[in-house]
């Protein structure tokens, strides 16, 4: 039953990490600009996540090491840079993830969104350093997290979209924008989020070559949730925007909930928005800096510590910078660049015994890790450079 639950739990752990402020967003807005052509983006993201997620979880819980061991095995040195860009990543995901506590607050308050940022930092803190108060918050939003399924289909189905239409567009589009494709992949399983399934399993001791198909069925389950409820979205914002409505430039995702459900429906986005933010907020802290636990006893020694320097340094960069719905695009993209020297790293890495022993990285699956690393590669250099363009 605990085995069946932690295999359950790293597949969760991997989609609500994908599905939080950034996930809503993203979603959204580029449903407004690709209106039904959007689904194929969404189908293409979703083969490009199960490409690289199948080959991550099996080679780190095969190999039982962390993804930044696997790499100084394979070259010293190499671990430390994972670790600086897994870090890196996290923190423009956590800059997201602020920007979303604050567009939370402000719809909620009507606070200024910098504001609401701030406070949501001192709070997020308290989560943190009370243990209590983060289990409390984790309850609460993982019953949120349901809701907010639950209205999101509710309003996919008040909102009618042109369900055929988009069914047809998914499978052969109008349009095609690479930039959100690379979005969507790095916004899934860009970065930290990766390997936090994988590790996830490490701890529970779900590893090594006798466990490959629970591997297997977990990492495959975390994509199909996050695709469930992403495709769900889109149907919600399709039948909003179809009707010509527009959605607001600071905040896409709340007009899409208030067109359909009214005000009470806006506010309860503002709920649903801020806890999803503010536990990310925690939980892409705690992920990244853990990245270094094996590599740097001072990090290992000052955890805490580190955490909350990453925190408040997340709060400060995005007052400086400000644009939170831009933040939360760019948390996607630069991650999603990310993604494929990650999945370099472990395709190797797959091929040499004193890592993974006698196991045999299945041929097909090593042909689709290279070919997501070839396309990401391409396509993140594009994304990165439109989104530099348009900061």
């Amino acid at each position: 039953m605990k085995r069946n639950s932690a295999i359950l739990g790293a597949a969760f752990l991997m989609a609500t990490s994908a599905i939080g402020p950034g996930f809503l967003t993203q979603t959204s807005l580029f449903t407004e600009q690709l209106l039904t052509s959007f689904g194929f983006v969404i189908l293409i993201s979703v083969l490009l996540d199960i490409g690289a997620q199948l080959n991550i979880w099996r080679i780190v819980t095969v190999s039982e090491n962390r993804a930044q061991d696997i790499a100084n095995k394979l070259m010293p040195g190499l671990g430390y840079f994972l670790a600086a860009l897994i870090a890196f990543g996290g923190l423009i995901f956590n800059i997201g993830n602020i920007a979303g506590c604050g567009l939370g607050v402000n719809v909620l308050t009507g606070l200024d969104v910098k504001t609401g940022a701030i406070i949501s930092c001192v709070i997020a803190l308290g989560i943190f350093w009370y243990k209590e108060a983060g289990k409390l918050m984790d309850n609460f939003a993982k019953l949120l997290g349901l809701v907010m399924i639950g209205l999101t289909v509710y309003i996919a189905f008040v909102s009618h979209p042109p369900v055929g239409e988009a069914l047809y567009r998914t499978i052969w589009p109008e349009k095609i924008d690479v930039m959100k494709i690379v979005t969507l992949v790095g916004g899934t399983v860009g970065g930290y989020i990766s390997f936090a399934g994988a590790h996830r399993l490490i701890d529970a001791g779900i590893k090594g070559r006798q466990n490959m198909p629970q591997v297997t069925k977990s990492s495959v389950s975390g994509i199909l949730v996050t695709a469930t409820m992403r495709f769900v979205l889109f149907f919600a914002a399709l039948g909003i925007v179809s009707e010509g409505i527009k959605l607001a430039a600071g905040n896409p995702a709340s007009t899409v909930f208030q067109s359909a459900a009214g005000e009470l429906g806006f506010k309860f986005f503002g709920v649903v928005l801020w806890s999803a933010a503010i536990t990310s907020v925690v939980g892409a802290s705690f992920t990244s800096v853990s990245f270094w636990k094996t590599l740097l006893p001072v990090v290992k020694n000052n955890e805490k510590i580190v955490i909350t320097i990453f925190i408040i340094l997340s709060t400060i960069i995005f007052i400086a910078v400000g644009n939170p719905v831009k933040l939360l695009i760019l948390a996607g993209a630069v991650n999603g660049l990310i993604l494929p020297f990650a999945l370099a790293i472990i395709l190797v890495a797959a091929a040499n015994p004193s890592i993974v022993g006698q196991y045999k990285h299945p041929l097909v699956l090593q042909i689709i890790g290279w070919l997501v690393v070839a396309a990401m590669t391409y396509m993140g250099f594009i994304t990165i450079q439109q989104s530099i363009g348009k900061l």
